[in-house]
């Protein structure tokens, strides 16, 4: 599968990675293509992966991976050209600078918001509710780390769920897009309990049922 992966930072760089590794090709977007950093995810990426401006790799893919601060979300979107069709993947969380809170929260959702930016587009979200160590390596004693997603589409639900399992998280449907409103929350706790909770990131949630 060709995705596009807007954004090169600790989220954008641990899927694009693996999901290199297993065979699908990334285009890395990027807003400097050059830089020693960008240059040295690609390598670590190996042949199935390259860079280019974030425009350019958004029009290269069908599915797209929004791994970008909240702050420049509708900026990049409103700078992507036709999206007609396409999946836009949120994993962006609206936190408040002090990492503490939510910009947004239980009445809408950043997800919520991608869509009405982005109307031609399909958004579901995912990737948004473990941190990059997770993401990088899910397993935890032997158990995969679990990664929630949702969404309106189903048949754009079942990608999300094989890029999902293809990085070897355990994936739940958390139903449709507005339930986003439940798994920003969730993701501004993981925050709370790595950052200030004295977690650090290499944890996860695990949900388990009899």
């Amino acid at each position: 599968m060709d995705i596009a992966v807007l954004g090169t930072g600790r989220v954008g760089s641990a899927v694009g990675v693996r999901w290199a590794q297993q065979g699908h090709r990334i285009f890395y977007g990027a807003k400097d293509p050059h830089s020693p950093e960008t240059q040295d995810l690609v390598e670590r990426s190996g042949p199935n992966a390259s860079v280019s401006g974030v425009r350019e790799a958004a029009a290269a893919c069908q599915v797209i991976l929004l791994a970008i601060p909240w702050a420049v979300t509708r900026e990049v979107l409103d700078s992507l050209g036709p999206l007609e069709g396409k999946i836009l993947i949120d994993c962006i969380n609206p936190l408040t600078p002090d990492l503490k809170g939510l910009e947004m929260g239980f009445t809408t959702s950043a997800a919520e918001q991608i869509a009405e930016w982005a109307p031609a587009a399909v958004v579901v979200k995912a990737f948004n509710t473990v941190g990059d160590a997770a993401m990088a390596d899910p397993l935890f004693s032997g158990q995969s780390a679990t990664m929630f997603y949702c969404g309106d589409d189903e048949p754009s639900k079942a990608i999300v769920r094989q890029l999902t399992e293809d990085l070897g998280l355990q994936p739940v449907d958390a139903g449709p897009l507005v339930n986003a409103r439940q798994l920003e929350p969730l993701a501004a706790l993981y925050v709370y309990l790595a950052i200030f909770g004295g977690w650090g990131g290499d944890c996860a949630f695990k949900i388990i049922q009899r």
